[in-house]
């Protein structure tokens, strides 16, 4: 099985364990990611805010550069990213005239043949295999799965899994051993990328979502989208200091915890990079 892969920015700098974790992951199932040749910015928060024209032109492109490469199915992980080219498809089939602008604007016309996927979407499709092939022990660890808000919703364009209370990562983490928890934060925001302009709301939000894990039971966060793993793993000592408390929740790309039951070594997974150290929770049986 082969995937056109779009990693975006993040996963080149500060999601580079995502990065990693996904393509060690993906390498052990058989499946080729193939990173789209010349890709570009999806224009991510910044673009809406300056043009509107320009936040759909830029994700496009990389659409555009999809289609001439030839793939069918190209695999964004970034929730951002995901987000942004899912909402550019919608617009431009739903208002021809943006369409026509982006066209100009880009020299080249998007035919539609391309369909972005979250990993949670391939990795989806491949339970029972990676349910057989995970053999290395697995963490006694009870695990909060967080999706966040980018690919959830609106749930009108991003038509992913149950909006309100989704279950894609919950079943896959389950079908390699983990005990995944039922929680109400699930899908709440973290904040995103506020996180240097409105530093205050970010750990306000944050605090909420630590909070209802830890009440949950949890030893441990799951997450899909580099925004959410910044926010939660290096800011959580800034929200146990203005909160007066202390948490210590490992936070955890959910391709990180299949690595590890995959037998991909920690460090091939990234996991020495994280603000909170995971490895005292892991050390039992990694």
């Amino acid at each position: 099985m082969k995937y056109g892969y779009y990693p975006g920015c993040s996963l080149h700098s500060t999601g580079v364990e995502y990065d990693e974790s996904f393509r060690a992951v993906s390498k052990r199932l058989d499946i080729e990611l193939e990173e789209l040749k010349g890709w570009t910015c999806c224009g991510s928060s910044p673009a809406h805010v300056a043009s509107h024209l320009l936040s759909i032109a830029l994700p496009i492109r990389n659409l555009v550069l999809a289609e001439a490469a030839g793939y069918s199915e190209i695999a964004v992980p970034c929730a951002a990213c995901f987000s942004r080219f899912k909402k550019a498809i919608h617009e431009t089939a739903e208002d021809p005239e943006l369409a026509a602008d982006v066209e100009d604007v880009l020299g080249e016309k998007y035919e539609g043949k391309v369909k972005p996927l979250h990993p949670l979407d391939t990795l989806s499709q491949r339970l029972e295999e990676l349910a057989s092939k995970a053999t290395s022990a697995v963490p006694d660890i009870r695990v909060a799965c967080y999706y966040g808000c980018l690919i959830v919703r609106p749930p009108d364009i991003m038509a992913f899994d149950e909006c309100e209370y989704p279950m894609s990562m919950d079943n896959i983490l389950r079908a390699v051993g983990y005990e995944t928890i039922d929680w109400s934060s699930k899908t709440d925001c973290c904040g995103a990328s506020l996180a240097l302009s409105e530093t205050d709301i970010v750990l306000d939000l944050c605090h909420e979502i630590l909070e209802e894990a830890k009440g949950a039971g949890a030893d441990a966060i799951a997450v899909a989208c580099s925004l959410c793993h910044v926010n939660l793993d290096t800011r959580q000592t800034e929200v146990e200091a203005k909160f007066d408390t202390k948490y210590e929740i490992p936070i955890f790309y959910f391709t990180q915890l299949i690595g590890l039951t995959l037998g991909i070594e920690p460090a091939e997974l990234g996991l020495k990079r994280h603000f909170v150290d995971p490895m005292p929770l892991l050390a039992k049986v990694v």
